[in-house]
């Protein structure tokens, strides 16, 4: 069970760097607190229900280009569609159950146990990131590291089915910067997958990325520009739901 997506990012997914010694003033929690003010803080980001994310997206390495817009509403429901060269890739999952829509056939199915699995942990929203204890997600602190003359914080985020992912997150503007994990590659075989949020903006009192780019065993793979963002905007359960 391969995670593509954290619960630092918008969503959505080069080995550089010297590790450096741990700062032992540092601590996970004192990181992350941080962080989370640094995107707005507590009272504000507790305040969202929903977001939406709408976009444009390139598939670098299939030379292929189209839109994208992510929904999710608190605490755990998801739904991302995709629309490239004709066809509109749907996954969601609605609290309980992780589906997708074919796009050759259109047919509407529920995903396969290792990609549902997937599915429910890219679900959690800012209530996991706010209480991480209640859904089982623990996080180390692994020290510092330097890339480009920049230095982050590094952290390993744990999820209870032991699922790793490892951010990075900027020591000056306690913003996430990098997360990695692993995934299944175009082949099928594991990859190592690293997601970069830049361009950060103010939406609603929140620090939001607007630029995301995807690595791929190094390789640049996706590339998403955010062009709106909608908080709160009342999305209903049955966006979420799939169709019988």
């Amino acid at each position: 069970m391969k995670k593509r997506t954290c619960l630092w990012t918008v969503g959505i997914f080069i080995s550089f760097g010297i590790l450096c010694q741990p700062a032992i003033s540092q601590n996970a929690k004192d990181i992350i607190d941080k962080s989370i003010e640094a995107q707005g803080g507590r009272k504000v980001l507790e305040k969202v229900t929903d977001s939406t994310y709408i976009g444009d997206m390139e598939m670098i390495q299939y030379g292929m280009s189209g839109s994208v817009i992510r929904y999710q509403k608190e605490p755990d429901k998801m739904r991302m569609d995709i629309e490239v060269m004709g066809m509109t890739i749907t996954q969601a999952y609605d609290g309980e159950t992780a589906w997708m829509v074919d796009p050759q056939t259109g047919v509407t199915q529920e995903m396969p146990e290792n990609l549902a699995a997937d599915m429910k942990r890219g679900a959690l929203g800012m209530d996991a990131v706010l209480n991480p204890e209640k859904y089982g997600i623990t996080y180390s602190y692994k020290g510092k590291e330097t890339l480009e003359g920049v230095d982050y914080h590094v952290i390993d985020q744990t999820f209870e089915d032991g699922e790793k992912i490892t951010v990075y997150i900027n020591a000056k503007t306690y913003l996430p910067y990098k997360s990695i994990t692993t995934s299944i590659g175009p082949t099928g075989g594991e990859v190592e997958e690293e997601t970069i949020m830049t361009d950060y903006r103010e939406v609603e009192g929140m620090m939001v990325p607007f630029s995301l780019i995807i690595y791929q065993d190094g390789q640049e793979f996706v590339t998403m520009t955010v062009s709106e963002v909608k908080i709160n905007s009342g999305l209903e359960d049955s966006l979420f739901k799939m169709d019988k």
